[in-house]
């Protein structure tokens, strides 16, 4: 929930308060809309003026911030636009998104085009919303401007992304993106995967899981997330990995940070719920890029997030049209590769970590006026 400024709501009582890795009873103190204190339970007095809400046993935790979303409007708002996708976000406990410069029209990777983006978000969020720019070949006189124009920093991609506007780059285009980028403190996301043009072309059964699985191996991301961690030893900007899907590759990123290079990475809900052996013939609503892969990568996923080697998981909700996901035709090699993340998946996931969860998700307090 949010408490605005104005409101007369002063203290918020449970007795399930989260804090740090803790839940407790407590009082929650409110003053113009902020959070200013945590008090025990029952030891503050409501002023004159003032109201206490009792939330009884019900959970009072953070807001879920999540920095990975597709809205997808401009252009595309059939897929989803800022109304839908932030009311969906709060009914997830979701307080903040940060949306991705694609899949909309025109993409987030000029000021002009960001303006366009803000424009059309105005009036319709429900949820805090912050907006990453793109690095796309030859718009890097763009980037400090769109910084100082207010993105939180840029994503590129490193294959195909899947739409014409938002072509990947090359390891030329991200040594010039990454000396713009040198002492502004942004920061660069990865989608992290190099094509293979030597490889053999995919054969199989477009409608079995594994023969989409085949078609992006691991060693795709592997040599991706190399080049990542050797640019950013090189210029110092920092950088992150997106939806992480192979835990092969987290050595290569361990390496790194031991070694001085400001890198992190995420993965996401469905590397740590899915696994690839369970995934039905045709059932094409599985399809994300990099691909959900075996129980044993799972696990390995799990156990590094719990050792602290992966830094957050996000939700890289991508939705489309139905049509898009060719349910009809159970083709995996053509269909659209997006993930819609429901808010009940977030419930159900945050059950599944259990007391281990806090430690999995990056959380804000109550949004900022």
């Amino acid at each position: 929930m949010e408490v605005p400024v104005g409101s007369k709501i002063s203290i918020i009582r449970s007795r399930r308060v989260i804090t740090g890795n803790t839940i407790s009873p407590a009082d929650i103190i409110i003053k113009d809309g902020k959070i200013m204190g945590i008090q025990p339970w029952g030891k503050q007095t409501v002023t004159m003026g003032s109201q206490l809400l009792d939330a009884g046993d019900r959970v009072v935790m953070p807001g879920v911030i999540d920095p990975h979303v597709h809205v997808n409007e401009p252009g595309r708002t059939d897929w989803e636009g800022y109304f839908t996708a932030t009311r969906a976000a709060a009914a997830g406990g979701i307080t903040t998104i940060v949306d991705m410069p694609l899949n909309c029209l025109p993409p987030t990777t000029s000021v002009s085009n960001f303006h366009t983006k803000l424009k059309a978000a105005k009036g319709q969020c429900f949820v805090d919303v912050a907006f990453w720019g793109g690095v796309i070949p030859g718009n890097q006189l763009e980037l400090v401007p769109m910084l100082h124009a207010g993105v939180a920093g840029f994503k590129c991609f490193l294959i195909s992304s899947g739409v014409p506007e938002f072509p990947h780059v090359s390891l030329m285009d991200l040594h010039s993106a990454m000396s713009e980028l040198q002492g502004t403190n942004s920061v660069l996301l990865f989608h992290a995967e190099f094509d293979e043009p030597s490889r053999a072309p995919t054969n199989g059964d477009p409608m079995l899981y594994e023969t989409f699985l085949a078609s992006r191996p691991p060693c795709m991301e592997i040599a991706a997330v190399e080049a990542v961690a050797n640019l950013c030893l090189k210029y110092k900007v920092r950088c992150h990995i997106v939806h992480l899907s192979s835990a092969m590759a987290l050595p290569i990123i361990r390496k790194a940070k031991k070694a001085g290079a400001p890198l992190s990475v995420e993965t996401t809900h469905h590397y740590l719920t899915l696994s690839a052996e369970k995934i039905p013939p045709g059932a094409t609503y599985f399809k994300c890029c990099p691909p959900v892969r075996e129980q044993s990568n799972k696990e390995a996923l799990w156990n590094a997030l719990l050792q602290g080697h992966i830094d957050m998981v996000v939700s890289d909700h991508s939705p489309c049209t139905p049509e898009l996901k060719l349910l009809q035709d159970g083709d995996f090699l053509n269909a659209w590769g997006g993930y819609l993340l429901t808010a009940a998946w977030i419930i159900s996931f945050l059950e599944l970590c259990k007391n281990s969860w806090l430690q999995l998700v990056g959380y804000t307090s109550l949004p900022e006026q």
